[in-house]
């Protein structure tokens, strides 16, 4: 009878979990392309349908990733890209990108339509605290591999972790920690809206483990949203405690993120630089960039602090102690934070190595435009904004349908270069194209062959509004603005959670090439649709 009752039990919440989209969101968000593809395979084995919709009167995002494929054709077509074999190689595997959006959507909504909301709402919820478990075990790997409670203050074995800790913290994915940090800020408002509290928190604690000031500052301007137009007593109360908490962890837990966000902010608020760096193209310099000085500082305040504490201590010791302490075992002190293991690395890894090896083969056409990099006072993601314009400015011919797909900024584009940037390719295939190395990739080698704490997503040139404008022209960008986001856009008086998950994931556009990453795109698609699934059939009922 016993074992009847545990065996019913066990079946009872297996059926609370819609396992096969668990498998599909954990295989399909790992960082590993072979990884996504299985994914697809496996789900396509479990669930076959290949009846798409694809009509302006059902889901519109199916027709905007169909409208990107036909103006990447169109423009292979008409600049002859068929004529390079290497080119056409890039331009089928840009292809199978996009192939791979509509074939997880296409689940996503088979999933959404077949499946009891209740069971998606508790399979989203599973997801999260797998996330976060993984997370988890990461920092106590971190702590048990150091020794210390603080891995954010640790600044031994060459500063590995300390400010950079966050970047370790990369959840179920695997992926950069700043998938982990967006996909936790989807989670915060999810679970804000269904007022689930603990894992609210749960994602709040996630989020400010992994460091990413910009996550962090992008979920406050959600959050002043929500608090003023969509949200009860509860929901606010929860909302200030999620700030007092990041509070907290900036100013006692890692400070010297915090003081790291606040000079790269005054960087870009502050005056220009009149002097000129007479630095060459992609040296490595030996002066401390602002992320070393902040951290340097730090330490020094420290080392002061205890020191003047000693000399208290000493002088108010008596003559006696001081003779009584000559006779004991002197007590060897411990390293010194000025020696070099507390310091960061200024030798050139293997990867700064091959940027400047590359860079070195094609210096002539890379140096002018470097020597403005330096003068600039504005970081790389700024800078290439400004480059976009500057492009689609001096090529106005190629505003309509833009320079084609791998052309300009695109994970692909950094793919084909053969440098291992974004995932492997083969190196008998490699493609660069000429608007690419002299814009968005030139400036990626400037500051990424550079010290390690250059390589911040605040100089990091991705983004998809860069990718669809200057790769997909005028045209791709409306179709982005029309199709995808004008779509959700178009629910927005009915959704509860979907309307602030928008809000954020525009704000992510601009750090990153997410479509290309396959990652929190199919996590947002899963949560809007199942929104929008929500409200209209509650509008049914209510009519």
């Amino acid at each position: 009878m016993n074992i009847y009752k545990s065996v019913s039990f066990i079946q009872k919440k297996i059926t609370l979990f819609d396992w096969k989209l668990l498998l599909f969101l954990i295989l399909f968000l790992d960082v590993k392309l072979s990884v996504k593809v299985i994914a697809i395979v496996i789900i396509y084995i479990l669930q076959p349908d290949f009846r798409f919709q694809f009509g302006f009167k059902n889901i519109k995002p199916f027709v905007f990733y169909l409208s990107i494929i036909l103006i990447a054709t169109l423009n292979w077509l008409l600049s002859k890209g068929f004529l390079s074999q290497n080119y056409t190689i890039a331009f089928l595997t840009g292809i199978a990108f996009w192939g791979l959006s509509i074939l997880a959507l296409h689940q996503i909504q088979l999933f959404t339509r077949r499946t009891d909301t209740s069971v998606i709402h508790r399979t989203i919820s599973l997801f999260f605290v797998l996330n976060a478990l993984v997370s988890m075990i990461t920092l106590i790997g971190i702590i048990w591999e150091i020794k210390e409670i603080n891995p954010y203050l640790y600044q031994g074995q060459y500063q590995k972790y300390f400010i950079g800790t966050g970047d370790y913290i990369r959840g179920i994915t695997f992926d950069v920690s700043t998938t982990n940090a967006i996909i936790n800020a989807f989670g915060i408002v999810y679970f804000l809206i269904r007022k689930n509290l603990s894992r609210l928190f749960l994602c709040m604690i996630i989020l400010l483990l992994t460091g990413s000031n910009f996550t962090n500052l992008l979920l406050v301007f959600v959050f002043l949203y929500l608090f003023i137009f969509k949200t009860d007593l509860v929901q606010k109360s929860s909302i200030v405690v999620c700030i007092m908490l990041c509070i907290v962890f900036m100013v006692k837990i890692s400070p010297q993120n915090n003081l790291y966000a606040q000079g790269i902010l005054k960087k870009i608020i502050g005056k220009k630089n009149v002097a000129p760096v007479p630095t060459p193209a992609l040296s490595i310099q030996a002066e401390k960039n602002e992320k070393e000085k902040i951290a340097q500082n730090y330490l020094d305040s420290v080392a002061a602090s205890l020191q003047r504490k000693q000399i208290i201590t000493v002088k108010n010791s008596s003559v006696s102690k001081t003779a009584t302490s000559l006779i004991e075992k002197p007590i060897i002190p411990g390293d010194s934070i000025h020696t070099p293991t507390f310091q960061s690395r200024k030798d050139t890894n293997a990867f700064q190595k091959e940027l400047i090896s590359f860079s070195t083969v094609h210096l002539d056409g890379l140096t002018a435009s470097q020597k403005l990099y330096a003068a600039s006072n504005f970081p790389g993601k700024i800078i290439a904004f400004k480059q976009s314009l500057q492009f689609l400015n001096a090529h106005p011919f190629k505003m309509l349908i833009g320079t084609g797909i791998g052309n300009f900024s695109s994970k692909l584009a950094f793919r084909i270069t053969g440098l291992k940037l974004a995932g492997g390719y083969p190196s008998k295939f490699i493609y660069i194209s000429p608007y690419f190395l002299k814009y968005h990739f030139n400036l990626f080698l400037y500051f990424f062959s550079k010290n390690i704490q250059y390589h911040s997503l605040i100089n990091n040139p991705a983004s998809v509004y860069d990718q669809l404008l200057c790769e997909y022209g005028i045209i791709g960008l409306a179709a982005f603005f029309i199709l995808y986001i004008g779509y959700f856009f178009s629910y927005r008086k009915q959704l509860s959670y979907g309307f602030p998950l928008l809000l954020l994931l525009v704000g992510a556009f601009t750090v990153d090439y997410w479509y290309e990453q396959l990652s929190i795109v199919i996590l947002f698609e899963l949560m809007l649709l199942l929104d929008i699934k929500e409200s209209t059939t509650k509008k049914v009922i209510d009519d």
